[in-house]
């Protein structure tokens, strides 16, 4: 065979590939669109999941902190320093500039006290960090960002049991650890020590179906899933309690025998 007749044979016998037809194309798309519907959630329940191992781990090293500085305050809890102006944020927040110490941390607080960190806490209710911020139903910050809560994730059952006298008028004890020896505590394994911040309205850092609405009333939801320490030392993910005509912290009085802690000691 000459070069011209080889070159001929070549040509008829190469077969050149076509693309994807327009049916085959919306096919594949239809596939990757199903693909991603049956993942993506179980990649954002798999990340949640993550979220709360680091949330447990943290709440079990500040756990042990409080009752390490507890030891060593003659069994008595941590309790912050209190003024007529401002009672709930020391009580409920004070607790970390005393037992830190003991977890490692040394100086002035700031952001970058990873232990005190939540990774889920990036969301919360417009009305956690109070006016000029207005905007529903929630806003994109973290309450560990907040020098207000001391750069904490986490609050200590702080209510000291004292009744107090409000300047708009009437009296308010506020139940809880505070000032408490932690070895009276009846049920250890049933009172909380220490927990998320949202545990205490109830709303969920891990569960954004119970997201903060769109008022301080419509924001919170009974059985919000949080995770908390108990005075013995373990730690849970829970459902939290919350009665409206109750009002208060869910720590200001104790769930149904049904839930797996208490808010005050008994």
């Amino acid at each position: 065979m000459d070069r011209t007749g080889t070159e001929d044979w070549l040509r008829k016998s190469s077969k050149v590939t076509g693309g994807f037809t327009l049916v085959e194309l919306l096919v594949v798309f239809a596939v990757i669109a199903i693909l991603a519907a049956v993942l993506l959630p179980a990649l954002r329940g798999a990340r949640a999941k993550a979220q709360r191992v680091v949330c447990l781990g943290n709440l079990r090293q500040i756990n042990l902190g409080v009752r390490m500085y507890s030891d060593d305050s003659r069994d008595v809890s941590p309790t912050g320093a209190i003024t007529n102006q401002d009672f709930l944020t020391p009580l409920y927040s004070g607790y970390k500039a005393l037992m830190k110490d003991y977890v490692g941390l040394k100086g002035t607080s700031s952001p970058q006290d990873k232990l005190f960190a939540c990774p889920a806490d990036i969301f919360n209710p417009f009305w956690v960090f109070g006016p000029p911020i207005t905007k529903p139903p929630f806003i994109e910050k973290s309450v560990h960002d907040a020098s207000d809560y001391d750069y904490s994730s986490y609050v200590f059952n702080g209510g000291d049991n004292v009744t107090r006298k409000l300047a708009a008028g009437g009296d308010l004890t506020l139940p809880g650890l505070g000032n408490v020896k932690l070895s009276s505590v009846r049920h250890p394994g049933r009172t909380v020590l220490v927990a998320e911040f949202p545990a205490l309205i109830p709303y969920s850092w891990h569960d954004r179906s119970s997201q903060a609405g769109d008022g301080f009333i419509h924001s919170l939801y009974n059985d919000s899933k949080c995770v908390v320490s108990f005075v013995d030392g373990h730690v849970s993910y829970i459902k939290m309690y919350w009665e409206y005509h109750v009002g208060g912290f869910a720590f200001y009085y104790n769930p149904p025998v049904s839930y797996d802690y208490q808010g005050t000691p008994d």
